[in-house]
């Protein structure tokens, strides 16, 4: 899968998901943060689901409208529980994710939304 880390989901995270294989931009290696709009126009325009722990990403989307390619939202907890919540992610919802699918992981439970997709 492809994959935009947003730099709050961290560098650990998004050294795990090329680790395992998958197409990886993590937004710290392109410089100064561009923003939120910007680094989800870029998702779209190469089809990478964002990974992030940030809450304007889905507001951009569902209140906003903007397009997107799929995203992953995970809790702020540390590195090895995030690791391991998109692990669980990517092999439970891998069809969701690849349909472009919104995935939140929050207080242990799992929401699928393809509203804005």
């Amino acid at each position: 899968m492809k994959f935009l880390v947003d730099r709050c989901a961290g560098r650990r995270l998004a050294t795990w998901l090329v680790n395992q294989g998958h197409d990886v931009v993590d937004s710290r290696v392109l410089g100064p943060d561009p923003g939120d709009r910007a680094l989800l126009q870029r998702a779209v325009a190469e089809l990478r689901i964002v990974v992030t722990i940030d809450t304007d990403f889905p507001k951009l989307v569902f209140l906003g409208g903007e397009a997107h390619a799929g995203m992953v939202r995970l809790p702020d907890v540390s590195a090895e529980q995030r690791i391991r919540l998109l692990e669980s992610v990517i092999e439970r919802h891998a069809s969701d994710l690849e349909a472009r699918a919104i995935v939140t992981v929050k207080g242990g439970k799992v929401r699928i939304s393809r509203r804005g997709a």
